[in-house]
Parts: structure tokens; C-alpha cells; sequence
């Protein structure tokens, strides 16, 4: 049964109250700590080391733990950026995109997508809404990113119930956590002829006495996306050779300062992002982005008595974005003020494990206004706790983890019902060195996860994927059994990994056609909505059924000249499929291919050739899309001019064959293609 309006508003207050006051606590306790030990260091001239790792599972691609969390940073990550995160990931193992257009794209993992993969800033929720629609973007900028990483495994835990796919944490350096020597600074500014975009970053750091301060800024703008052939490929009088509005303007500005102590630091951001895109369609529809985000972090050395260390992380994020029409109006409005705070304590080794435990409170309030507001203005709320815990043993390292939280979404709207649920979760895994440069990985995770605001309360028009959504207040938490396997070699000229995952989802939420004439055809309905044949929106129901996913992951890395020139062989594959409703909607198609990695002296060389296969595993009502070939190359030329100044000069070309490129992961596959044959040229500097 539903609560009044005024009881409504009364647990609104009492919970938001509830959980100010917990941040408070944390705030306080971390504040008087840390004083105190500045206040006693604050005479001494000692220089902190910098912090590379931001927890304490978070590992490069060439680690030797559980789970080789992915790094993409480097070299590696300015080859692959793109204008969006999602398309920015899409060449690593298992990750795909949901390819809104150039403007929105949110990685996809081993087929899980939407609150299914958490996505993070500095360990911290992004504060938008790309959860609710695949045409909101993330709001997160590649360009100042540092490093991104990819979770997977029993550290997911620290981060959130239910993310069976995994974490995706972007890594920047807004909050400084450490003392410089000197100012530095790092730029980068490059072109793309396939989308005539222009953009550029600038980051600079320094220190004044103990306090260290960081600003930087990134401005990118786009025309149209240039393509090889027709935007519809159902339609030979479409657009030729162009993805009509599919623009970007977007621009991202942030300044930071820390205080430096001997045992730690403490420090604040504000960063504001505003993104101006449109989305591929008849509609002509843009959005306008904008966020502000306050972020206050700290780190304490040895807080307590049997504890190591104590990191502190809270951001606010207020996040709007307005909805645009052909005619320019505003069709839809779209509001969301988010408060997160995180505690974790890392202990002194017990009986030789070593780990942390922390807790972590989020509070959201969303509001929809207008003709494509399907979703319902709500309050919703959540307070997690967790811990996560390592040892070693002679050959052998385990890991095991657990996260209890509690959630609840309180709709502002009439006749609907306040949810609250119950989430637990628990994760264990080993890893084996049975041989010296091989080891074997296994790692099992059960998983709840609520269902979010959209599956609950949706009812409404949803111009972005032409459907009419119909939520459920019935739902119940979904429950993920995830194992995976691995393989890895880790030393020799050939090294390597193979992955086996298997993931059985018990009331796994997704959305189905509804067919009330039992005649074997969906339901579609007109503008005002009323059934009709010949309706441009298809109705989609929520409901929950069994499900399972399984597929391969490998790679093979040939060293064919040491320390000059690498051959890498990889493929990756998934499986979905639903209990008596065939496969799962837009899977990723499987990929293979290979990289050759070239580095001498001052010049670098990248080629890659990557085959993505037509996928004909498709859903009920869900149409092939055909495979393609992508081909890449890059040149690089390294000049140091100083000990402290570096540039890079490279030149890259992209889908080389200007293939015609559908990704099978995006509602706008028919009418959207990927970027045809691209010049990239550009510059990054250090100094």
C-alpha cells in the first residue's frame, strides 16, 4: 500500500535528515583528526609521495592479483578517446557501447548495461542520469581523464550492490594529494576531419608552502558525423554520407586545492561541465547539460589504533538538462541533486589478512517535468556498508568480500508506492601460481540489486528509443550469480590470458514486448496514445524472468622484437539469453583481431585490425545487423626538450577501409552509423 503525500514528505524529511547528519559525523571526525596532526607537522618540510592506486584492489593490466583489473591510461588511452566514455572504452576486452551518437555512449560489459555497470569519478557516482535513458550522456570528460579504470570481481563491492557487470572509475587528479616541487603542467589539442571536431585540454598543478591547488579545463566542439554511405540503411532516399545533428559543444572547467600534512591531506573541487549535443533521428532533438560538482576528499595515516589508514571521499553534484525540440522549445526537463559520502578504514593485518571496511551513504532527488517526463519526480536513498579482505599464502591468494544496503524510492506522485529493499552481497576469489609465469583465477559473486526508478515507475512516452514504457511496482530485487575463470601467463616472449565467465541472474529486469490481442504482433501506439497498428511508439513492459550470460575473453601478447615490437592477438564473445524468451536485446557481436605495437627511441607506430562479425543472435522483434571491418593506424614522434618537458606529436587514421559501421549494442544502429574514414592529428605536452 502507497503512503499520503504528507507521509510521503514526512519519511522524505526524516531520511534525508538522517543521513545529513551521518555525513556530518563523518565529515567532522575526519576534520578534527586530520587538524590535530597538521597542527603538530605543520613546521615540518616533508613531501608525500604520490598516491597511483585509488583503492586498495585497484590494479594495472599486468598485475598479478585475483583479477587483472583493466588500466587504459597512457599511450593507450589518448589512441582510444573518443568524444563520449562509452565509445572511449569500446576496444577493450568485453566492453562495448550503448553509441547514442556521438554525444552519449555508456560502456556496456559482457552484455550488462545500465545500473548494471557502475560508473564512477575518483570513486565517487557521477551524479547524472545516463542510467534512465541511453541519450543522456555520462557526465564525466575523457580528455582530463589520467587513467580509466575497469573493476571487476570482489572489489566491486566496495562501490555498490548488484553491479554484475562490473565498475568503470575515470581518474583524475582535481583533488591534489600531494606536494610539487614546481608547477607542471600537461596540455593536449587535436582534430578529427570525420567529425571536424576541435578540441583541447589543459591541466595545471602546484604548491604554495603545505597547499597544493590543480585547475584545468577542456573545450570540444563538433559539426555533423561524417559517414560512408546513407544514415537509414532502410531508406535509400536518407541522408547521404552525414548523421544529421549529431553535434557537440560541450566545455568542462574545474579548480581544486588540498592542505598536505606528514600523515595525510584534505582537500576540496568544484568543477562545472555543460554539453550541448543532439541526437540522430527524425525528431532533431538536442540536449542541454549542465553540472556543478562540489567534491571534498582526505586521506589520514595511522587515524586509529589497529588501523593503517582512513580515506574520506563526498561529493554534491547538481545536475540538470533540458530536452530541446525541432523548433528549438523545450519539450522536457530534467533535474537531479545528488549528495554521496564514503568512509573506508583500512586495518593492520588480523591472522594475516589485510583489507577495509567502510560505509557509504547517497542521496538523490529527481525530478522530470514536461512531454517526455515518463518517469515520475522521486526521492530516493541509500545507505550501504561493506568490507573487503586479502591474504597471502605460500602460492596462493585469496580474497573475500560482502556489502549489506539498504535502498529506498519514494515517487512524489499519486497512487504510486514507496519501495524500500534489503541488498546483500558477497564475493570471494582465489588465485594459484602453480607454476612460475602461470596462474589460474577464480572468482565467484552473489549479487542483489533493486530495481531503479524507471523499471518501478515509468509510464509514458519515450521519444529517444520510439517506445511507450510501462514500469512495475511489483518488481523485486534481482538476484546475480557471477563465476569467472582465468588463465594467465605472466612472464615469457608470449604471454597471455583466456577468461570464462558464466553469470545466472535469478528475476533478471528487463523490458518485453506486450501483445493484449494475442495475435502475434506487439502493441504499438499512436501520438496520444491509443493502439494502433501503424503507432510509431512499440509498447515495452517490465517484467523479471530467469536469465544467464556466458562468453570468452582472451589475448595473446607476442614479443617479436624485445622492448620494440609487440603482436597482440585478441577476441571476446557473449551470450544472453532468457528464460522462455530467447535472447538477450542488442549483445555485443563477437570480435577478433590484432594489435602490432611498435616503440624506437623517439618514434612509436600503432596498427589494428579488428573484425566485428554480424550478429544474428538477436532478440524477438530485434533485426540483424551486419559485420564490418575496422582498421586503425598510428604514428608517433616523442620529443623531450628538457628533463621536465615532453611532447608528442601523432597522427592517426581511423576505420582506414571507411567501413560502414552499425553497432548491433545501440537503439540508433539503422540510423547511425559510426564515423567513417577519419584524419586524427594532435599534440600532448608535459611540462
Amino acid at each position: 500500500m502507497g503512503y499520503s503525500d504528507s507521509k510521503l514528505n514526512n519519511v522524505s524529511r526524516l531520511n534525508q535528515g538522517a543521513f545529513l547528519k551521518a555525513t556530518v559525523i563523518i565529515l567532522v571526525f575526519v576534520q578534527l583528526e586530520m587538524s590535530a596532526v597538521y597542527a603538530q607537522g605543520a613546521n615540518k618540510n616533508t613531501e608525500l609521495p604520490g598516491v597511483v592506486i585509488t583503492a586498495p584492489t585497484t590494479s594495472s593490466a599486468e598485475s598479478t592479483g585475483i583479477k587483472a583489473d583493466t588500466v587504459v591510461q597512457g599511450d593507450r588511452l589518448r589512441r582510444n578517446r573518443e568524444t563520449n566514455l562509452g565509445d572511449t572504452l569500446s576496444r577493450e576486452l568485453g566492453v562495448s557501447s550503448s553509441s547514442f551518437g556521438p554525444g552519449a555512449g555508456r560502456p556496456i560489459i559482457r552484455g550488462q548495461d545500465g545500473p548494471r555497470v557502475q560508473v564512477l569519478e575518483n570513486g565517487i557516482g557521477t551524479g547524472d542520469i545516463s542510467t534512465i535513458s541511453p541519450d543522456h550522456a555520462v557526465a564525466t570528460e575523457t580528455l582530463s581523464a589520467s587513467r580509466i579504470e575497469i573493476l571487476r570481481g570482489p572489489s566491486t563491492l566496495l562501490y555498490g550492490s548488484g553491479v554484475s557487470g562490473g565498475v568503470v572509475n575515470v581518474v583524475n587528479e582535481r583533488i591534489p594529494d600531494r606536494l610539487f616541487r614546481t608547477p607542471q603542467a600537461n596540455f593536449e589539442g587535436r582534430f578529427n576531419s570525420a567529425l571536424e571536431e576541435r578540441n583541447g585540454a589543459l591541466a595545471a598543478s602546484g604548491s604554495m608552502g603545505r597547499m597544493s591547488w590543480n585547475i584545468e579545463g577542456v573545450k570540444r566542439k563538433t559539426n555533423d558525423v561524417h559517414i560512408p554511405g546513407h544514415a537509414n540503411i532502410n531508406d535509400p532516399n536518407s541522408d547521404v554520407g552525414f548523421v544529421r545533428n549529431s553535434a557537440i559543444d560541450s566545455s568542462n572547467l574545474s579548480v581544486g586545492s588540498s592542505y598536505i600534512g606528514e600523515r595525510g591531506f584534505v582537500g576540496m573541487s568544484i568543477s562545472r561541465l555543460d554539453n550541448f549535443y543532439g541526437i540522430p533521428g527524425a525528431e532533431g532533438a538536442k540536449i542541454d547539460m549542465g553540472q556543478t560538482r562540489y567534491g571534498l576528499a582526505g586521506d589520514l595515516d595511522n587515524p586509529l589504533k589497529g588501523f593503517q589508514q582512513l580515506k574520506m571521499r563526498f561529493n554534491y553534484n547538481d545536475y540538470q538538462h533540458s530536452e530541446l525540440v525541432q523548433n528549438s522549445n523545450i519539450g522536457s526537463r530534467f533535474n537531479n541533486n545528488e549528495l554521496e559520502g564514503r568512509a573506508e578504514l583500512v586495518h593492520a593485518p588480523i591472522a594475516q589478512w589485510q583489507g577495509i571496511m567502510g560505509v557509504q551513504l547517497q542521496n538523490r532527488n529527481f525530478s522530470a517535468k514536461g512531454e517526455e517526463a515518463f518517469v515520475p519526480s522521486s526521492l530516493s536513498q541509500s545507505a550501504g556498508l561493506f568490507m573487503l579482505e586479502k591474504r597471502h599464502w605460500q602460492r596462493w591468494q585469496f580474497e573475500a568480500g560482502g556489502r549489506f544496503e539498504h535502498t529506498m524510492h519514494n515517487p512524489q506522485a499519486a497512487l504510486l508506492q514507496t519501495r524500500d529493499f534489503n541488498l546483500y552481497s558477497i564475493s570471494a576469489g582465489s588465485a594459484w601460481k602453480f607454476v612460475d609465469g602461470y596462474q589460474i583465477d577464480f572468482t565467484a559473486t552473489r549479487g542483489q540489486r533493486a530495481p531503479n526508478t524507471v523499471a518501478l515507475y515509468a509510464n509514458g512516452f519515450h521519444v529517444a528509443t520510439n517506445t511507450f514504457e510501462q514500469g512495475s511496482q511489483t518488481l523485486t530485487k534481482e538476484t546475480s550469480n557471477n563465476f569467472d575463470i582465468a588463465l594467465q601467463k605472466t612472464a615469457g616472449m608470449v604471454t597471455g590470458k583466456v577468461n570464462v565467465f558464466y553469470n545466472h541472474v535469478n528475476d533478471y529486469i528487463f523490458q518485453q514486448s506486450r501483445d493484449s490481442n494475442g495475435d502475434g504482433f506487439a502493441d504499438r501506439v499512436n501520438d496520444e496514445g491509443a493502439l494502433d497498428s501503424r503507432g510509431a511508439f512499440l509498447v515495452q513492459d517490465f517484467a523479471q524472468t530467469r536469465a544467464k550470460f556466458y562468453g570468452l575473453e582472451a589475448e595473446t601478447i607476442v614479443t617479436l622484437l624485445p622492448e620494440m615490437l609487440n603482436l597482440r592477438l585478441f577476441t571476446d564473445i557473449v551470450y544472453g539469453r532468457l528464460k522462455d524468451n530467447g535472447n538477450i536485446p542488442r549483445l555485443t557481436p563477437q570480435r577478433f583481431g590484432f594489435d602490432l605495437d611498435y616503440k624506437k627511441n623517439a618514434w612509436s607506430a600503432n596498427f589494428n585490425l579488428t573484425r566485428v562479425v554480424q550478429q544474428d543472435r538477436v532478440a524477438v522483434l530485434e533485426t540483424e545487423t551486419p559485420g564490418y571491418t575496422l582498421m586503425n593506424a598510428e604514428m608517433g614522434y616523442h620529443m623531450k626538450l628538457t628533463k621536465s618537458v615532453n611532447y608528442t606529436l601523432f597522427l592517426q587514421g581511423r576505420n582506414l577501409l571507411d567501413s560502414d559501421m552499425r553497432v548491433h549494442t545501440s537503439f540508433l544502429k539503422d540510423i547511425a552509423p559510426l564515423p567513417g574514414r577519419a584524419i586524427v592529428g594532435g599534440i600532448r605536452g608535459t611540462f
